[in-house]
């Protein structure tokens, strides 16, 4: 019986090392990796990488915020955005922050902008759609 205790205990230790806590987590925090298949765009001091990307129908873009200060990037036209509202769902990022747009659904090209600086020319782009 003792046996049978101590390798039941062997293999319920490792689960209970504290090391991968369990619970509820916020969603903005997930460490797992986002559900775009490449389609990134990267916001770094000299702008916005690549400045045009080609999505399929369907897809999401996950934004980067690799630069030091805050951006909050927009559907056109501003200040609406009303555009390509899916843009809108990544908003305000601060440093080291990602957030994905929400699913483009229409063959178009959604452009973009940073809110927060909206006349900078290298803030500026473009989601290709297409089919």
């Amino acid at each position: 019986m003792r046996r049978t205790t101590a390798v039941v205990l062997l293999f319920l230790a490792p689960g209970c090392s504290g090391e991968n806590p369990v619970g509820p987590m916020d969603p903005l925090d997930d460490p797992s990796p986002p559900t775009t298949t490449g389609n990134v765009v990267t916001i770094t001091t000299t702008g916005v990488h690549p400045r045009s990307i080609q999505i399929q129908l369907g897809e999401r873009v996950l934004f980067v915020n690799n630069d030091t200060v805050a951006h909050e990037m927009s559907s056109d036209s501003h200040p609406s955005h009303l555009a390509c509202p899916q843009i809108n769902q990544v908003g305000h990022l601060e440093p080291g922050q990602q957030r994905e747009t929400g699913n483009f659904v229409v063959v178009e090209i959604c452009t973009f902008h940073d809110h927060l600086d909206d006349l900078n020319p290298m803030l500026l782009g473009s989601i290709v759609v297409v089919e």
